[in-house]
């Protein structure tokens, strides 16, 4: 019956870290114009709130295969110093129209690698925007590191900061899978970072692993998992690779006969999930793995877990800014991106203007599908107030035969088997997806 399933349901599917996802934004209705309405008016209906702030640090020393994000592959560090200055212009861009000093709920520093930049350079960063900010209390602050790269200074200065989360990228530790993806970390290294955090006191590390990557199989990836479940981190996510190399010419350094597929792939993710919830976490939303005293686990059993483009949470603000080259803001409301490139981002900064290239502004029923999928993400629940639209209902039909949910007139809930096919689930909702489908590849398997 799985293998059934596993074929039937690994179709290409949307992550669902936004809603409408970005091929289907409307690009034509929206303009910086009205972004820059968005902004002060979600800020102000949600004032108490706080604001969620996202940094995009691009630049990596060398290009890991398997990787989707945006990135900037050099070893020139001379790069640091004029995007930073970049940032601050930008912050201050923002801080312009918000109008007042906000309240920063929740920090993050994604990649590329933020660890590139060195220790002084991010804490320089960092301190230029609390200037014009205040830390909400019980602000969350993280930033990802590459465990090969991060210093004791890093984690100091940082900590120094408001820093509390540590994310580092493991992958898979299996000597041939690392070569394939060019990302090479030891066990030894992980740990050394981890302890230091720990000893600084950092109080929640997370680990990101990857199932389904090139070369990978059941004992290396059992051996990696005994190593990271003996490192105890307090979260893990545990991804799918998604292979889109049509997106990622650097994922043709193998082809998709390095790939495990189908059975092999899904029996990659069962055996890693036994583990880990065999070893203690609880399995919280999708993908992601925590003890039951981490805070992403207790806002899941609170019903207060969120998803934005920073992944899960248990922060939830209605206004999220990205700063930096390619970041999506995200003003409830509205979606917007900057530039892909460097050049074209510093460009639009040294002329002075918002670096905003495109968005989007949702629609009433925008809203309406954005929250079934985020509650259906979140609490793994969702509620139709005037009744299950037919459409949702007859795409729901065939996942109701094959037990991935039930449902009545009103109320759609996930079963435990669904819970590995959430993704395929919330299609149901996405009516921009099913009212255009896609000619082309547009998403990573589901599975």
């Amino acid at each position: 019956m799985e293998a059934a399933l596993i074929q039937k349901y690994n179709v290409a599917a949307p992550r669902y870290t936004s809603y409408p996802t970005v091929p289907y934004w409307d690009h034509e209705s929206f303009s910086a114009a009205k972004w820059v309405e968005v902004i002060p008016t979600t800020y102000n209906a949600f004032a108490d709130e706080g604001i969620s702030l996202y940094i995009h640090l691009p630049y990596c020393e060398s290009l890991c295969t398997y990787c989707g994000c945006n990135t900037r592959i050099t070893k020139n560090h001379g790069v640091e110093q004029p995007y930073i200055t970049a940032l601050l212009k930008e912050w201050a861009m923002y801080c312009d129209i918000l109008g007042s000093r906000p309240k920063i709920k929740e920090l993050h520093l994604g990649g590329g690698t933020p660890t590139f930049f060195g220790a002084e350079n991010l804490g320089s960063l960092i301190s230029h925007i609390l200037e014009n900010a205040d830390l909400a209390p019980h602000a969350q602050l993280s930033f990802e590191a590459h465990p090969a790269n991060t210093t004791r200074e890093h984690l100091t200065i940082l900590y120094a900061l408001g820093f509390r989360r540590l994310s580092l990228g493991i992958q898979d530790f299996d000597p041939k899978v690392q070569f394939l993806i060019n990302r090479f970390q030891t066990p030894e290294q992980v740990e050394k970072v981890t302890n230091e955090a720990r000893l600084i006191g950092y109080n929640s590390i997370n680990f990101d692993l990857i199932y389904g990557l090139p070369a990978q199989n059941l004992q290396g990836l059992t051996d990696t998992i005994n190593d990271v479940i003996r490192l105890h981190p307090d979260r893990i996510a545990f991804y799918s690779y998604a292979h889109v190399p049509w997106l990622k010419p650097g994922q043709r350094h193998f082809t998709e006969k390095d790939l495990p597929i189908g059975d092999e792939k899904f029996a990659l993710y069962e055996k890693g999930r036994e583990m880990l919830i065999d070893a203690g976490y609880q399995d919280v939303g999708m993908d992601h793995f925590a003890l039951k005293s981490d805070s992403l686990y207790q806002a899941g059993q609170a019903k207060l877990l969120h998803r934005n483009f920073m992944g899960y949470t248990d922060q939830h603000t209605h206004l999220l800014i990205g700063l930096g080259v390619s970041s999506i803001s995200d003003g409830w409301t509205g979606f917007a991106q900057n530039p892909k490139t460097v050049e074209a981002y510093l460009k639009k900064i040294g002329a002075g203007m918002l670096p905003v290239e495109k968005g989007h502004i949702l629609t009433n029923e925008d809203l309406e599908n954005r929250q079934h999928i985020l509650d259906m993400m979140c609490r793994e629940t969702t509620v139709f107030e005037n009744g299950i639209p037919a459409p949702v209902k007859e795409r729901l039909l065939p996942l109701l035969k094959d037990g991935l949910v039930f449902f009545d007139d009103t109320t759609i809930a996930l079963t435990l088997l669904g819970k590995s096919y959430i993704r395929n689930v919330c299609m149901a909702f996405d009516e921009r997806l099913w009212a255009k489908q896609a000619e082309k590849h547009l998403f990573s398997s589901s599975i």
